[in-house]
């Protein structure tokens, strides 16, 4: 059994592919924004092109890849969204910008999808936080390694080329997924609500309550993975050069808390709590420390917003890696690509909605409101899971 992480390994590193290609475009938004004449308004109006398609998308996706099978899906996706990226090297202005990314967020809405089946299928439920902490520090590393890369190409070789070179590296992986996949058993988990078709899925109220949680809890992920760069340039005064030894540091707590978050739960469950309240524990945990994104923008210097912000990052993904495991405990592998999309096209379009609304925000008052705000939801979306909990 050993094998299904060396799997599970290779499907992470799909997931890193996934925000290598999602972030090109933030790491590089100064330049672009300088290039195009782009406000934080038109900024906020190409993200939310990719959340819409992304949330639009993301539960055909999951039907999809429950239909068809994991290594088939997957590979379809990774293509789809390698293509888009480079598609994005030849955008000649806001509406090819905002066209490209709409392609990159259908394409993308099978990538969590994809890994919620891939944890299902080869983890055990004490593992799959863990499995998705994994999943989430391949996110990470994408995003880590997006602003670095993509300034590095941008400066050597214009910024179009980091889009072409991120793009091919997509392609290279349908191979080795395919040949990997092929050597690894996988046996069926018991689940709590097993054999429920899609329709029974899509109107069961616990579906809808971690619905409603993921738009609550996520929104402290989104805003440091969207816009962590602007805010060093325009409220920190770093230049786009400067900010690419710091803004790769968020990413790096972001796999951390994942996997902090993930042990925690893991230990709990294997000590003897019921893997709902297992999670629903951890994730308030995760959201009474979110308080602190409350006060990146009460900082005195630089370095120390950053550490806020890091820590804000930290304890997002840990509630993150909690928050995606439930449904694959509530209703098993066999639906566990659609009930992780309908997850997905929640964190979609709550970003189509925040985005523009923060860009606009930031336009008028800065960062100071937006952080206050969002540093509240995530207790809430844990209220919304405690009302869910099983009785037993």
């Amino acid at each position: 059994m050993r094998l299904r992480w060396v799997v599970l390994g290779v499907f992470v590193l799909s997931s890193g592919l996934n925000y290598l290609d999602r972030q090109i475009l933030p790491a590089l938004a100064p330049a672009l924004r300088e290039e195009f004449h782009l406000t934080n308004a038109d900024y906020g109006l190409v993200l939310a092109a990719f959340s819409i398609a992304y949330a639009l998308s993301a539960p055909l996706a999951g039907l999809f890849i429950d239909r068809v099978g994991l290594n088939r899906g997957a590979s379809l996706s990774v293509g789809l969204w390698s293509l888009a990226g480079i598609a994005t090297a030849f955008a000649g202005g806001l509406p090819g910008l905002a066209a490209c990314r709409a392609w990159l967020g259908v394409a993308q809405a099978g990538g969590v999808p994809a890994a919620g089946k891939a944890i299902a299928t080869y983890l055990p439920p004490e593992e799959r936080a863990l499995g998705h902490a994994l999943s989430q520090a391949g996110l990470s590393c994408g995003a880590m390694l997006a602003p670095p890369l993509a300034i590095w190409l941008a400066t050597h070789y214009g910024w179009r080329s980091a889009f072409l070179v991120t793009g091919a590296a997509g392609l290279l992986w349908i191979p080795l997924w395919n040949r990997v996949a092929r050597l690894a058993p996988h046996k069926i988990f018991p689940s709590a609500r097993p054999g429920l078709r899609a329709a029974e899925v899509f109107r069961d109220r616990q579906l809808w309550a971690f619905v409603a949680a993921t738009v609550l809890g996520m929104v402290v992920y989104t805003l440091w993975t969207n816009w962590t760069t602007v805010y060093l340039v325009q409220e920190r005064g770093f230049s786009l050069a400067g900010t690419a030894a710091v803004a790769c540091l968020p990413p790096v707590f972001f796999n951390l808390g994942g996997i902090a978050g993930g042990s925690l739960s893991m230990r709990w469950i294997r000590a003897g709590r019921q893997p709902f309240d297992a999670r629903l524990r951890a994730c308030l945990l995760s959201a009474v420390a979110l308080f602190a994104t409350a006060a990146v923008p009460l900082m005195p210097t630089a370095g120390w917003a950053i550490a806020m912000i890091c820590l804000s990052a930290f304890w997002s993904s840990s509630l993150s890696v909690n928050l995606y495991s439930l449904p694959l405990d509530v209703f098993g592998a066999g639906r566990a690509a659609f009930t992780s999309s309908v997850l997905t096209a929640a964190y979609g379009a709550m970003q189509a909605v925040f985005s523009p609304m923060a860009g606009l925000l930031i336009d008028l008052l800065g960062f100071q409101p937006v952080c206050f705000a969002v540093a509240v939801l995530p207790l809430m979306a844990c209220a919304l899971l405690y009302r869910v909990r099983p009785k037993t």
